[in-house]
């Protein structure tokens, strides 16, 4: 159990259920980068404020070294989780980090932002993940913000029963995660739970919320979540969070937020609230304004 004199254990007394498994579809993005979008647009409105999830995963450099070359962003934040590998990043506001295993980049692009993300390695294994979270309206235009997390300065505890946790943003047990947002409260977590194990973790019913399997396979509720299956979780009245049991050794993200309840427009790297809002940044970036 972690040393951390704030950790606390947490009690759910009425669980949400699984209400749908979600398989990704492969595709490939930046320089013809093969991975897999967990979370795809038709789902953007069903887990508002989350926008994406991309996993990327694999140990043939020909599927990942070319990286993701200068591109733009405008009306949301990235944040990217690398399991394995190193990616370097550079951006049009000064910004530069190498991001190495185990380790977080959180970006808000907010009014705009061009960037790169390279592979730094040329063979072994790259995987993580991209999640895309909304901003609300009044901050798409705020200034962009970028900041790399090493594995070392991510909050960790491990349960009693031995789920080993890793905080990436929100709260959990007592602790406060590397990164807060009041607007969308956002609770991101990486369990990794031994066989026979279970994680307990209180979500407000306003929230919207998701697992995804990427090692073995957990049950919720009594539904089997396979590995690599998104499961989103049923967002019914009374609910106060989830239970995770493991019957297997397993790994997970846990993934919450509370809705903007906002217009959602998409045209690729932008996304605004009008499609007013999408030509202005499409303008810009042509003009060479972000």
């Amino acid at each position: 159990m972690t040393t951390n004199p704030t950790f606390q254990s947490e009690t759910v007394m009425q669980p949400r259920s699984v209400e749908q498994l979600v398989a990704g579809k492969p595709t490939s993005d930046g320089a013809g980068v093969q991975l897999t979008r967990v979370l795809t647009q038709q789902l953007q409105h069903r887990l508002d404020p989350f926008l994406m999830l991309d996993a990327f995963g694999s140990d043939n450099p020909d599927d990942y070294i070319a990286g993701f070359p200068d591109h733009p962003h405008r009306g949301f934040e990235t944040i990217t989780y690398m399991i394995a590998g190193r990616m370097l990043h550079r951006d049009s506001a000064g910004h530069e980090g190498l991001l190495e295993n185990g380790g977080v980049q959180w970006m808000t692009a907010g009014r705009g932002v061009i960037h790169s993300e390279i592979p730094q390695q040329e063979a072994g294994v790259m995987e993580g993940f991209q999640l895309w979270l909304n901003l609300p309206g009044r901050d798409k235009m705020c200034a962009p913000w970028y900041r790399d997390f090493a594995a070392a300065d991510l909050p960790r505890f491990v349960t009693e029963a031995g789920v080993a946790a890793t905080l990436i943003a929100g709260a959990s047990h007592g602790m406060k995660g590397a990164v807060t947002r009041d607007a969308t409260a956002p609770l991101y977590l990486d369990l990794h739970l031994p066989a026979g194990t279970r994680f307990t973790q209180s979500i407000p019913e306003t929230h919207n919320a998701f697992i995804y399997v990427y090692r073995g396979e957990v049950g919720v509720a009594g539904k089997t979540i396979p590995l690599q299956r998104m499961a989103i979780l049923t967002n019914a009245a009374g609910t106060d969070g989830v239970v995770i049991e493991a019957t297997t050794e397993a790994k997970v993200l846990l993934i919450a937020g509370l809705p903007l309840h906002e217009p959602i427009v998409q045209h690729g790297p932008f996304v605004m609230n009008t499609e007013q809002e999408i030509n202005q940044a499409i303008d810009d970036f042509r003009a060479g304004r972000l």
